[in-house]
């Protein structure tokens, strides 16, 4: 059966918007995938290390060399590389935090991407798709004027896919703070219509791959 890879990085719990959209297409997988594998990671809830120097060096060096410290760093590197090689669909909630993604996502993917196995030539992953929740409290989108400083997509369309080779296609529910922001009153239609298409798209992508996978 499938498996699913859900990673969720935002720090807002249940007031979450980019986990409510992941919680919408992971319940759709789960009803296609009764018998299906999910691989959860909440990275605000349990964040992983940061990449340090034992870390980072334990990726170019030879394991039989690893020092102890290495080797522990590496062992989590290899955990999160198997955890992406074993999926048949990413799910990753990332929302906009002063103009880019979470930390705690930007740790993971420093973890993930391994030179030489998950990177490089002939990623691992090359080809698995990802659908990414792109949450953000306003508008950021082509023609607005905050467009310059839209990091999210910019930033994981090259680290998902530049890097992983990761099929990547975003959902991005715009304008999420307008019903608590006084100033953005009378973006509450646009905000709420923006809602309700990426739960529609998280359904309707949701049954796509599992109909892809099962063909």
């Amino acid at each position: 059966m499938a498996t699913l890879l859900h990673i969720d990085s935002s720090l807002n719990g249940d007031n979450s918007a980019s986990r409510a959209v992941t919680a919408t297409f992971r319940k759709e997988w789960e009803a296609q995938h009764p018998g299906g594998t999910v691989i959860y990671r909440d990275l605000a809830a349990e964040p992983l290390p940061h990449l340090d120097t034992a870390a980072a060096s334990a990726g170019f060096a030879d394991p039989a060399t690893h020092t102890p410290e290495q080797a522990e760093a590496f062992a989590l590197r290899v955990k999160l590389a198997e955890e992406l090689e074993q999926a048949d669909a990413v799910l990753i909630g990332a929302p906009m935090y002063n103009f880019t993604i979470p930390s705690t996502l930007k740790a993971w993917l420093d973890q993930v991407i391994l030179m030489g196995r998950t990177s490089g030539e002939n990623p691992s992953a090359k080809g698995t798709p990802a659908i990414v929740v792109a949450s953000r409290g306003g508008g950021y989108g082509p023609g607005t004027p905050r467009e310059s400083f839209e990091f999210v997509t910019t930033y994981l369309d090259k680290a998902l896919n530049g890097a992983l080779g990761l099929d990547v296609e975003f959902i991005v529910p715009e304008l999420t703070l307008a019903r608590v922001n006084p100033a953005m009153a009378d973006l509450v239609e646009l905000a709420d219509a923006s809602a309700a298409k990426a739960h529609e798209t998280a359904t309707s992508r949701a049954k796509e791959l599992a109909a892809r996978l099962a063909a």
